[in-house]
């Protein structure tokens, strides 16, 4: 019945405006591209090796800002909405006197993020086609890879949303979020980094979410794109066994 879950969320959004939807996953990212992509890009010569051969500084960050949008659409529709309605509107308590069950409730509120958030960032990445960012017919991959990577983020999401108990301790959440969003690989390659902070930061989802979405817009294709993906997989499906484990505890208990 978790599909009754993405329906219901269909139906809010039908009635509330969904272009805001769109809008929402794509502007934040676009003025990021614009300002530092396109404007300071002007100034930046990218190093040797960090990408193809006439890859222009705009290109480079571009897959990152649609890795980025990919990732908040879905983690802060977990920790926003899902919290929410988790701790004070009691819906999914409604929803259980019902043959729904949680696992049901985790399943839909997962696959309803990952259907929003991978929709905006879809439109992220036509925008960033038609600026003539996207240099290879590989990044039609792009699409799947970014359902996956809003599946990592909604799972990862729905897990904290369960262990975030007040809501001053989502000041803690944006401690490590908009760090990893500025140092997970996003303006500047890994090369920058001596080794050892260079094993940190290849452990962060983000970097690798970028990671793959950069070797698909650019053709840059290598292995660490397949451990990308198995990375971001056991992400989204660790995330939503551990919410699912740990809901009964908020909503039946």
């Amino acid at each position: 019945m978790a599909h009754l879950i993405v329906l219901r969320h269909l139906w809010v959004l039908r009635r509330n405006r969904p272009y805001w939807l769109i809008v929402n996953g794509v502007f934040e990212p676009f003025l990021y591209l614009m300002s530092i992509g396109v404007g300071i890009g002007q100034l930046v010569t990218l190093p040797a090796g960090s990408a193809p051969s006439g890859t222009t500084y705009a290109a480079f960050v571009a897959p990152a800002m649609l890795a980025t949008a990919a990732m908040n659409g879905a983690f802060n529709e977990m920790t926003g909405g899902v919290w929410f309605r988790v701790r004070f509107e009691k819906v999914y308590q409604s929803m259980l006197t019902t043959p729904m069950t949680v696992t049901d409730i985790a399943f839909g509120e997962v696959a309803a993020a990952t259907l929003r958030a991978g929709a905006a960032a879809t439109c992220f990445l036509g925008v960033i086609t038609a600026l003539g960012m996207v240099q290879s017919w590989w990044a039609l991959l792009a699409i799947p890879a970014v359902v996956l990577i809003t599946f990592a983020f909604a799972g990862a999401g729905l897990f904290i949303a369960s262990v975030v108990r007040e809501f001053h301790h989502h000041q803690y959440i944006q401690l490590v979020m908009l760090p990893m969003f500025l140092f997970a690989t996003t303006f500047y390659p890994l090369s920058v980094y001596a080794t050892p902070l260079q094993v940190v930061v290849a452990a962060l989802p983000l970097y690798q979410s970028t990671e793959l979405l950069r070797g698909l817009t650019l053709g840059n294709l290598g292995p660490g794109m397949g451990w990308a993906a198995v990375y971001l997989a056991v992400m989204g499906f660790g995330g939503l066994w551990l919410a699912n484990r740990r809901l009964p505890r908020l909503l039946l208990g």
